[in-house]
């Protein structure tokens, strides 16, 4: 299995030498690089890496903004940050990010051998329900089966992380071609299709389980924290979940 990784560094040298050490790595493979935020931006929605590495500052968006707005959009992808700023605000804002790790310049082989050693360990965890759900061979299958295929999973499955890399290479078949034949069958994005079963199971249960918290809800429908769930509803709704409750007398 290889796992797809944007990087974006605004400094060339070192942006050269990330590439080449996560190259190195066995795992991983760079598929796109970048010097502005808004052009790793770009390459993200390109490629629905399976990871995002990137420095904190650079010209036009900086990092902090590129995790923020890649976050809203693919709320599953795994972060890194590398910064030469020990600064405990990037840190701590890093932290709320929910970003994998933090890593200081001058990073060495070691440093990201460990941490794309851990991250594989755990991708490889997450990826059991794929493997498991596509094991069989789609050679022949119709795209609309396989399209229904991934609909079924994402109904079944959406509490948890949905990495389309991994599910395509379950498969045999590109990501791209993944994505195509969904958007064919259901006009829309696996992405955007699992945003919107999530925000849709969000609101049966804040009208319809009273006795849950907002923290229960999140976690019920697949957000890591309450704070990016309550920020992503707010986002949807104009309102907060605690809002929304009281708007319909609860």
């Amino acid at each position: 299995m290889e796992y797809e990784v944007i990087i974006a560094e605004d400094e060339e040298l070192i942006l050269h030498n990330l590439v080449q050490k996560i190259n190195n790595s066995y795992a991983f493979k760079v598929v796109g690089q970048a010097q502005t935020g808004s052009m790793a931006l770009d390459l993200v929605k390109d490629h629905l890496p399976t990871l995002l590495i990137t420095d904190i500052r650079m010209p036009m968006m900086d990092g902090m903004e590129l995790l923020s707005r890649a976050r809203d959009l693919y709320p599953d992808m795994k972060f890194i940050i590398i910064s030469g700023f020990s600064d405990f605000e990037y840190a701590r804002e890093a932290i709320q990010l929910k970003v994998y790790d933090y890593l200081l310049k001058p990073v060495s082989q070691k440093d990201i051998n460990d941490v794309l050693s851990r991250l594989q360990k755990d991708l490889e965890l997450e990826g059991d329900d794929y493997k498991k759900y596509f094991s069989g061979d789609y050679a022949h299958s119709a795209p609309s089966r396989i399209a229904e295929l991934l609909h079924d999973f994402i109904n079944t499955h959406y509490q948890k992380p949905l990495n389309l890399n991994i599910i395509s290479q379950s498969m045999n078949y590109s990501q791209s071609y993944l994505t195509k034949i969904f958007v064919q069958k259901y006009d829309c994005t696996p992405i955007k299709y699992l945003n919107q079963i999530r925000f849709q199971k969000a609101c049966h249960l804040l009208l319809h389980n009273s006795e849950l918290s907002i923290n229960n809800i999140a976690e019920l429908t697949g957000y890591e924290d309450q704070g990016y769930f309550s920020r992503t509803f707010k986002k949807n709704t104009g309102m907060s979940p605690l809002q929304y409750r009281k708007s319909h007398g609860l």
